[in-house]
C-alpha cells in the first residue's frame, strides 16, 4: 500500500536523488559541465530541493510513501507555470555559484494558466504498481486546487512508454518543443 503526500523539508535528499532520475544522468552531467561530478550535482539540488524558492521545492513536490516504512518511492515536483522565472532563479544562483555556469537563457517549459509538472520518478522497484498514476492524479487535483487551469509536462520523444501513461491519463498533444538537447512533446490536460 502506499501514501501520496506532501513532501517534507527532510526528505531532500532523497527528492533531489529522484528528481536526477527523472532528468536523466546525461542531461544532468551537461549542467555541471566537464569539471564536476553527478554527486555535485546531487548537493545542488538537495540545497535547492530543501529551500522554498526553488522550482525543485519541497514545497512543490508530493512523495509516494511505503505506508510500512514510510520510505519514499516516488516523487511529483509541480508548481505554477506563471511563477517559472521567479522560481528559476534559485536554479540559476546555485550553478553560477558551484559551476561557474550561466542558465540565465535556458528555454521556458512552462508558462502562466499550467501546472506545470517538472520531475516525476518512481523507485524501479516499484515500477508499474500504479504509483506514478497516483503522483499524477494527485498533482492534476492539485492544479484544480490551485484553480489553475491545465496541468502540462514535457515528455522525451524517446520515451513512448511514458507518453501512453500520460495519454492514459487524459493529457493531450498541444505541440513540439525541445529542452535539454531532446525532442519533446508538451502535452497538457485541462482541468473541468
Amino acid at each position: 500500500m502506499i501514501k501520496i503526500t506532501n513532501a517534507v523539508k527532510q526528505q531532500a535528499d532523497k527528492i533531489a536523488r529522484y528528481i536526477m532520475l527523472a532528468m536523466n544522468h546525461e542531461c544532468c552531467k551537461n549542467f555541471v559541465g566537464s569539471t564536476h561530478t553527478l554527486e555535485d550535482f546531487h548537493n545542488m539540488m538537495t540545497r535547492l530541493v530543501a529551500r522554498e524558492d526553488s522550482q525543485y521545492s519541497y514545497k512543490n513536490t508530493l512523495v509516494a510513501l511505503d505506508e510500512d516504512s514510510e520510505n519514499v518511492i516516488g516523487i511529483c515536483v509541480s508548481y505554477d507555470g506563471a511563477d517559472l522565472h521567479r522560481l528559476r532563479k534559485a536554479f540559476i544562483e546555485e550553478a553560477i555559484k558551484e559551476f561557474g555556469i550561466d542558465y540565465s537563457g535556458i528555454d521556458d517549459e512552462t508558462e502562466k494558466g499550467e501546472l506545470y509538472i517538472d520531475s516525476l520518478a518512481v523507485d524501479e522497484r516499484y515500477r508499474n504498481m500504479g504509483i506514478a498514476s497516483a503522483l499524477l492524479k494527485a498533482t492534476c487535483e492539485k492544479a484544480d486546487s490551485l484553480k489553475i487551469p491545465s496541468a502540462g509536462l514535457l515528455v522525451d520523444c524517446g520515451n513512448p512508454k511514458a507518453e501512453l501513461l500520460y495519454r492514459k491519463l487524459g493529457f493531450k498533444y498541444l505541440n513540439d518543443t525541445a529542452w535539454g538537447g531532446h525532442k519533446m512533446k508538451h502535452l497538457q490536460k485541462t482541468n473541468h
